[in-house]
């Protein structure tokens, strides 16, 4: 039995010197690894996603989005009984900042999701196919970039229902971000089919799907994560802008934005100040790790950032 296990323990530990070893040979990751703001990013981002699920999972919706009078003090100062102070409905700030991360986390990956797989396809196909194609997709993307971001989604909220709540500022700035990965994505696309194994693999009678799917996708991996990464700090401070300014998350809902209005509009003046200053705080903190992380993975991605700091 002490053998079998012992033999079993030592499988294990190879196995996981394997895993490290696999690690350390890879450029990017052992870049990446070695990269201290790179790493602080990723703690945050992974404490933040931690906060959404505790939050999503434990934190009573309806408790925190109706006023608490006769249960708590109104514009109460932060204490131990309550870490972020009271609002002026006498809600707990404190879950309700918490439940905050809930609602960036999930819709800030929707928005960048689809905004991504939408870019990633329209680049891809205007690289591809050229000409006529390219015309069209990459003129019409250039009307979009034409306007400022957040006057662009602006405009296109008020273009949608106003039952919706944060699902139209999610479709907002999705049609905002898609060109920027278009574009992007063209970019290198067209870099790849440069290359003569492309032109091979054609020659070789490949399909259209086959040499997109197989061939061009995987080796834009590189500039989709990173866009991916910073466009996903740029959405949850867009989604809490447009909150900010009435045309977001509807009267009562625990959105940083909101909050952040709220706050402002109410508190800031008067001197209560944490009633903004903890959504705020929060917000700041994952933008940080979600740009601090964009920065990391774009210097480990690109030879030139590797080469020039070797």
């Amino acid at each position: 039995m002490s053998t079998e296990t012992d033999t079993g323990a030592e499988a294990g530990r190879r196995q996981a010197r394997g895993v490290v070893e696999r690690v350390r040979a890879s450029p990017f990751l052992s870049d990446l690894l070695s990269n201290r703001l790179a790493l602080v990013g990723l703690g945050i981002i992974l404490a933040m996603i931690v906060i959404a699920v505790y939050a999503r999972l434990f934190v009573d919706l309806e408790a925190i989005s109706l006023t608490q009078f006769g249960t708590n003090p109104p514009q109460a100062a932060p204490s131990a009984e309550y870490p972020f102070g009271t609002d002026g409905q006498a809600r707990d700030i404190f879950p309700r900042v918490l439940y905050g991360a809930w609602y960036a986390v999930l819709y800030g990956t929707i928005t960048v999701g689809v905004s991504t797989i939408a870019g990633v396809g329209l680049g891809t196909l205007a690289a591809y196919f050229g000409d006529v194609t390219d015309n069209v997709v990459m003129r019409s993307m250039d009307v979009l970039l034409a306007f400022p971001s957040l006057l662009l989604a602006l405009a296109l909220v008020a273009i949608f229902p106003d039952g919706l709540g944060l699902w139209r500022a999610v479709a907002a700035l999705t049609l905002v971000y898609t060109p920027r990965f278009a574009r992007v994505i063209r970019g290198a696309a067209l870099a790849v089919l440069e290359d003569e194994y492309v032109d091979a693999t054609v020659a070789l009678g490949a399909a259209d799907p086959r040499v997109i799917v197989h061939h061009v996708l995987p080796n834009c991996l590189a500039p989709i994560t990173v866009q991916s990464t910073l466009n996903f700090g740029l959405a949850i401070i867009d989604l809490a802008a447009l909150s900010f300014l009435g045309f977001g998350a509807p009267t009562g809902t625990p959105s940083w934005g909101l909050m952040l209005s709220n706050g402002v509009e109410f508190g800031l003046l008067t001197g209560i100040w944490w009633w903004s200053f903890f959504p705020g705080l929060f917000l700041a903190i994952t933008v940080l790790g979600f740009n601090l992380l964009g920065d990391g993975m774009r210097d480990a991605l690109d030879p030139r950032m590797r080469d020039a700091i070797d």
